[in-house]
């Protein structure tokens, strides 16, 4: 809980690189410079959304694989080994969004 006001001068220029890069973090000013003075990690994802949308479609395209698989149609080696793989890359790139958005 944030309960006491601490107040520094501070150039311009670098409130203005702090306003940006805690924007970039998509955190509070105050949250942001917190961090960086305690030596918390301040994670910045870019781009997230697309290797989310192309994670996404591969994993469409694997569950159609395992359907023909099963239906008899192909022949897939290692399709379960595939699927676990993509399932541990799905929750590396949450968790990786999370550390983003509420690491503390």
């Amino acid at each position: 809980m944030k309960d006491t006001t601490f107040s520094i001068r501070i150039a311009s220029d670098d409130l203005d690189t702090i306003k940006q890069k805690a924007k970039q973090a998509r955190l509070s000013q105050s949250d942001y410079v917190t961090r960086c003075c305690l030596g918390r990690q301040v994670v910045v994802v870019e781009d997230l959304k697309e290797v989310l949308k192309q994670q996404r479609a591969i994993g469409n395209n694997l569950n159609q694989l395992t359907v023909l698989a099963n239906m008899g149609r192909v022949s897939v080696a290692n399709l379960d080994e595939a699927a676990q793989a993509l399932k541990a890359i799905s929750e590396t790139l949450r968790e990786i969004a999370e550390r983003g958005r509420w690491a503390k």
